[in-house]
């Protein structure tokens, strides 16, 4: 206890009010004034209401009443005096501080004496937020409580731990482990600045349900806290709050806003997203599905056009109404199909507006009224009836009920209804005609047991794997594209087929509806596309083979030819009269155009045939090859090859030599007269693929063509003024298609040609090899 004489005060300050300045004070203060006592809000806050005018001892425990009691008599008399007191439901001391404050009044203040670490750990446990303390070697100093339960460990296990420890199993949001050096703790302490809001996430062992790990997400704000003059922080502080429920209601949100545009998709024919000013901006798929409109078409007020004309101002009115006013917009107009043919529809969108209150976009969905209006005129026309009819609705109902059987019968698919037990109900002349029963045969016969008892293998169809009596079961519509119902004569019915729930008016499922196709002639049709594919395959196979085959045994004679030409040309060259030397010089060039051509013709059937596998090939090192094959070309025209290709692709390096030389070689001997050949090879890659252009400056090649030059033995020009045979191409893009790639070519002509080349810088599949003919 510390005592200290005060002297008198003047009489003039028993007059002062201190309430407005104690009220102030963040301290718990009470005012002592003889039988009354006044209260400041910090003292209310922690002690409590006055049980009775004046009974101030009654909030403190007995011992600490009796203590203070004979303290405040000692200031009455002008003693200021401090005692160390225990407050109820707190086991820290306090200091009391009690001082007169004129004639009869002492005040009496109090101050939590613990330390700051310790008031802002309770204080934090109070909030649900942890608290982590860290030496400069990010060392665990201290933890409050909501911290270790927060992370799974206790104080004594985490003291001492640093940022690297094995024990921590600390995550970012995406999933990927958080390095140690790169924690909100560590970054707080190399750098000096705080780091704030950082999400991660904690995996604590067995705290999940059944023993599991569970991980908590976590909002981290790290402090970094500096001696005095200090250039690097002596400690941090970090505090987290214990964010997972919140993350787990925005992942629900985001999965409730997915399953909501699902089904907005999945009952609507168009969906559509506009500007804030109300323009369709950016791809709108389902709308250019329907309505055949390009972006460009249907961007900004382009989708008028799809709309009739008798209903564009209508529509505008009302949509220019709804983005001016922010209201609803709903409307019905009819829409242009792709087609041509316009269909009713009803349009309906709503604003999304920001958390200002300002229209971020307009979300709208417009759905197909053809069967609506349908209904709608044929209620329309019950209705008329009724009304001319109201003396006799027995006879309405009997017309009725003959129209629907109609329908029924009239239908080309085959119909017919279920009861819950899956019994047949009824069935129409098309579901007997199909499945070779009589419509009295198939009504109360089990379904399942009587046409879907088997697969179309000859498999059991358990009643639980069938799609009908799982309808009947839960009430949810399906569709089978591909399924078999059996015949009365024992052969399965190739069907497609949709089944429907009916339900009574409390909503229970009392039975079903099919409505089914028999799709025999579009199974055999497949089946005949596929056989037709197949014979396809085998014949190019068999060309090629047949090719490879005819343009080598073409050899053996033109070799005989060759070679009495050049005999006749070496005996009797200048010994008989010019026309007979010009007639073997023309026999000579046959020759030699006959060589080169079946030469070129046996490289194209060769594609495809090399024992190699393919392998990553680096692309400099090809051009770097196709370069030294065109150095006697670039010579002799003057021309300059330039390339710029890192990258590295997955094929057959030789075959890859051979289509870039003859695309080099093309670009430098289709070149303009009086103009040097320029060639340059680029490369870049996009994901799993690399885009190559091949450019020169030469002739250009006219839009007709442009496809036709990638045929074999295909000429543009006459071979007088460029020699060929017209395969150089054709090779080029067979040898892209056996890499798995694509080779066109854009052109201007007079200005140049550039050929487009894809190919894979990751394994692709091997095309089946043709049957190779051995080489004598």
């Amino acid at each position: 206890m510390l005592e200290q004489a005060s002297p008198p005060l003047p009489d003039a300050f028993a007059a002062v009010d201190f309430r407005p300045l104690l009220a102030a004070l963040p301290d718990p203060v009470l005012l002592l004034d003889g039988e009354a006592a006044w209260l400041n809000a910090a003292a209310h806050e922690c002690l409590g209401d006055l049980p009775a005018p004046g009974a101030w001892e009654a909030l403190f425990p007995p011992g600490t009443a009796r203590l203070l009691t004979n303290a405040a008599a000692r200031a009455g008399r002008g003693e200021t005096v401090r005692e160390s007191v225990v407050l109820r439901g707190s086991q820290a001391p306090a200091l009391a501080t009690l001082t007169p404050a004129g004639p009869g009044r002492v005040l009496l203040h109090l101050r939590d004496t613990r330390h700051p670490l310790e008031v802002a750990e309770e204080l934090m446990d109070g909030l649900g937020l942890g608290m982590l303390v860290q030496a400069a070697d990010g060392r665990v100093l201290a933890a409050n409580a909501a911290g270790q339960d927060l992370l799974g460990l206790s104080l004594a296990q985490m003291t001492g731990q640093a940022p690297a420890d094995t024990r921590w199993h600390l995550v970012h949001p995406d999933g990927r482990p958080f390095p140690p050096e790169t924690l909100p703790t560590v970054h707080a302490l190399q750098t000096g600045e705080a780091v704030r809001d950082v999400p991660l996430g904690v995996v604590v062992p067995e705290a999940g349900e059944g023993g599991a790990d569970e991980t908590r997400w976590l909002n981290v704000t790290a402090l970094p806290r500096r001696a005095p003059g200090a250039a690097r922080p002596k400690q941090v502080t970090t505090v987290f709050a214990d964010v997972t429920g919140e993350r787990r209601l925005r992942q629900q949100m985001q999965a409730s806003e997915e399953r909501y545009r699902s089904l907005v998709e999945a009952t609507s024919q168009i969906v559509w997203v506009t500007t804030a000013g109300g323009e369709l901006l950016g791809p709108q798929p389902t709308w250019a599905a329907f309505t055949g409109q390009s972006e460009a078409g249907y961007s900004g007020a382009g989708w008028l056009e799809a709309v009739h004309p008798d209903d564009r101002a209508m529509t505008l009115d009302a949509w220019q109404q709804a983005v001016e006013s922010r209201i609803p917009y709903q409307v019905e107009y009819r829409l242009r199909r792709a087609d041509g043919v316009y269909v009713p529809m009803e349009a309906r969108g709503v604003a999304v507006v920001n958390p200002d209150g300002s229209v971020r976009e307009w979300v709208g969905v417009n759905q197909d009224l053809s069967a609506v209006k349908a209904a709608e005129d044929h209620l329309r026309t019950l209705n008329a009836e009724l009304e001319a009819r109201v003396q006799d609705r027995t006879r309405e109902l009997a017309e009725l009920t003959r129209f629907s059987t109609l329908l029924l019968t009239a239908a080309g698919e085959g119909i017919f209804g279920l009861d819950a037990s899956g019994r047949t109900t009824f069935a129409n002349p098309a579901a007997a005609r199909i499945l070779g029963y009589s419509v009295e045969r198939l009504i109360g016969s089990p379904q399942h047991a009587l046409i879907h008892h088997h697969h179309a293998d000859g498999r059991d169809y358990p009643l639980a794997e069938c799609p009908v009596h799982q309808t009947l079961q839960d009430g949810e519509a399906r569709r089978r594209e591909e399924d078999v119902f059996w015949h009365a004569q024992g052969h399965p019915v190739p069907v497609a087929y949709v089944v429907s729930p009916t339900r009574d008016p409390e909503g229970r499922v009392t039975g079903a509806v099919v409505m089914f196709q028999d799709v025999t002639a579009r199974v055999r049709a497949q089946a005949e596309l596929e056989s037709a594919v197949a014979h396809l395959e085998r014949s190019n196979r068999e060309l090629e083979q047949f090719a490879y085959v005819a343009s080598h045994d073409l050899q053996e004679p033109l070799r005989t030819v060759g070679s009495y030409a050049e005999l006749l040309a070496k005996r009797y060259q200048g010994q008989l009269d010019p026309r007979a030397d010009q007639y073997l010089e023309f026999m000579q060039d046959a020759v030699g155009r006959m060589r080169s051509l079946i030469q070129d013709l046996l490289g194209f059937a060769r594609v495809g045939r090399q024992g190699t596998s393919p392998q990553p090939t680096p692309l400099a090192e090809v051009l770097r090859q196709a370069a030294q094959n065109v150095e006697g070309t670039l010579r002799e025209v003057g021309g300059t090859l330039t390339w710029d290709t890192p990258q590295t692709v997955w094929g057959h390096p030789g075959l890859l030599v051979q289509l870039f030389t003859n695309l080099i070689g093309n670009g430098l001997k289709f070149s303009r007269e009086g103009v040097p050949p320029q060639v340059r090879v680029t490369a870049r890659q996009e994901g799993q693929q690399v885009s190559i252009e091949v450019q020169d400056n030469g002739i250009g090649i006219a839009a007709e063509y442009h496809e036709r030059v990638f045929a074999i033995f295909q000429r543009l020009n006459r071979r007088e003024a460029y020699p060929g045979n017209g395969m150089g191409l054709a090779i080029c893009r067979k040898i892209a298609e056996q890499h798995g790639g694509m080779l066109s070519l854009s052109s201007v002509p007079g200005e140049g040609t550039t050929f487009h080349l894809t190919l894979s810088v990751q394994p692709f599949p091997s095309p089946q090899p043709s049957p190779q003919r051995p080489t004598p």
